[in-house]
């Protein structure tokens, strides 16, 4: 027998092991569902697709779903994940009567739709609640208000499943629109609505962007009538610089932010501000920003179609090196503008304010690692049920940040991060004295962060 030259240890394997969990650290996104009440809000709104004699709950098929995709699943069958570790995730459904049940929610896809809304709803009152100085609506008002950022993506079909279509970059598939609440520099953000359109849908359609919002403000537990108030602000690039929208928001009365286009005379009338009008604009982290300066421009533009107290507020900036400069682009510097009703605060810091909505992309790409990246179903109304999940998936993860990690690092990573450190953790399941406990691996680097966490969940009050 000759003498290994590999640095790796030499080791027969067998698949012999028994009382061994795989991704034992997921316990920390059941726990995070209880605490919210999800748990028990799934079943509930879900009990009329229950048929008589059935043995699984669709709440829970629906939240295993939800789970599987949190830990890095991308279809339907990866529920086997779950399945093969009963002791730690109770009875799962089969593959048929998972598909059954998906068949079953399409068949009616509103009604299945209403009752998921409203339990992520119930649950995200009570995740906002437990989660007190550290949730995203404490202390708002009109100057420091909760941010609905609103953005679309596009999502490839690489096979004909129904609705998919052609869209302007020369891909095939489809275009949803997506509203992520943001949770600020300290923490990251949570979906709230997210509409499925086919491919070619229209980045500046006011329509989806007004039922966007609509979907986005009775997700928020506040009172969902028309007088929400400029404590919530909406923010989007310059495809919801729409009159429909903006006119909606109006007479909302919420606070925007939203991109606006330049057009020639918008240009000319940039040229007539004075050197001494420009401010310095400030960076990320709110310094002074060499080769940036913003202004305003509203008493210089005819703005008599528009509802009034909108404000049109312009940057200009050195371009990076390489970029293409546009027609409505002046003496070498880029133009860029957003329009907003807020009244009040500094030029920079409200131009700040609406750069920051890219974080929004940051939550899309969390989102497509969490399933968004591809619509398994061929069915239109299937794939409406899959965004449904993703959205509930995000949730929960968004969710089990806050409440568990609050104040770690772990309470921005993105789901990339959170699985390879966090609930990829294995365990052992231990039987003594009539009751089981799972032992996480204590070589683990982040078992320490995994159990503080848990700890943390487990001081919360039940939900009410």
């Amino acid at each position: 027998m000759s003498k290994s030259t590999s640095p790796y240890p030499q080791l027969s394997a067998s698949g012999t092991g028994t009382g061994v969990v795989s991704h034992a650290g997921a316990v920390v996104l059941l726990r995070t569902a209880e605490k919210t009440g999800l748990t028990a809000a799934l079943s509930t709104e879900l009990a009329r697709f229950r048929k008589p004699l059935a043995r699984h709950d669709p709440g829970k098929i629906v939240l295993d779903l939800a789970t599987v995709l949190a830990i890095g699943g991308d279809c339907l069958a990866d529920i086997a994940q779950l399945r093969a570790h009963p002791e730690l995730f109770g009875a799962v459904a089969s593959d048929p009567t998972v598909s059954r049940l998906i068949g079953m929610l399409a068949a009616d896809a509103d009604t299945a739709l209403d009752a998921i809304d409203r339990a992520r709803a119930t649950a995200r009152a009570h995740a906002w609640t437990a989660a007190g100085r550290a949730a995203p609506d404490d202390t708002i008002d009109e100057q420091t208000p909760l941010v609905i950022d609103i953005d679309a993506t596009l999502v490839t079909a690489h096979s004909d499943k129904e609705s998919a279509a052609p869209n302007f970059k020369r891909g095939y598939g489809f275009h949803p629109l997506c509203a992520f609440v943001d949770h600020g520099e300290h923490g990251a953000g949570e979906p709230v609505a997210m509409l499925l359109r086919p491919g070619n849908s229209g980045s500046n359609t006011a329509a989806d962007h007004v039922t966007v919002v609509q979907d986005a403000l009775a997700q928020l537990p506040y009172d969902p009538g028309y007088r929400v108030g400029k404590k919530v602000l909406v923010r989007v690039d310059g495809a919801g610089g729409t009159h429909g929208l903006i006119e909606y928001l109006t007479k909302r009365r919420l606070s925007y932010s939203v991109g606006f286009g330049l057009t020639d005379a918008h240009a000319a009338a940039i040229d007539l501000v004075p050197e001494q009008a420009w401010t310095p604009a400030y960076d990320p982290d709110g310094q002074v920003r060499d080769g940036a300066w913003v202004t305003e421009i509203t008493g210089l533009l005819d703005l008599s179609t528009w509802p009034n107290g909108m404000r049109v507020i312009v940057r200009k900036e050195k371009p990076h090196p390489g970029a293409q400069l546009r027609f409505t682009d002046r003496n070498g510097l880029r133009l860029t503008a957003f329009v907003t009703n807020t009244r009040r605060g500094q030029l920079p810091d409200l131009e700040l304010r609406h750069r920051r909505r890219a974080r929004c992309e940051d939550r899309i790409r969390a989102a497509k690692a969490t399933g968004l990246r591809n619509l398994p179903l061929h069915g239109f109304d299937q794939n409406r049920i899959w965004l449904a999940l993703v959205q509930l998936a995000c949730e929960l993860t968004a969710w089990m940040q806050m409440l568990a990690f609050t104040e770690v690092p772990a309470r921005r990573w993105e789901p990339k991060r959170l699985r390879l450190r966090l609930l990829s953790i294995a365990g052992k399941i231990a039987r003594h004295a009539r009751r089981v406990r799972l032992q996480l691996a204590a070589t683990a680097p982040g078992v320490d962060v995994l159990v503080a966490g848990l700890n943390r969940l487990a001081a919360l009050p039940a939900p009410v």
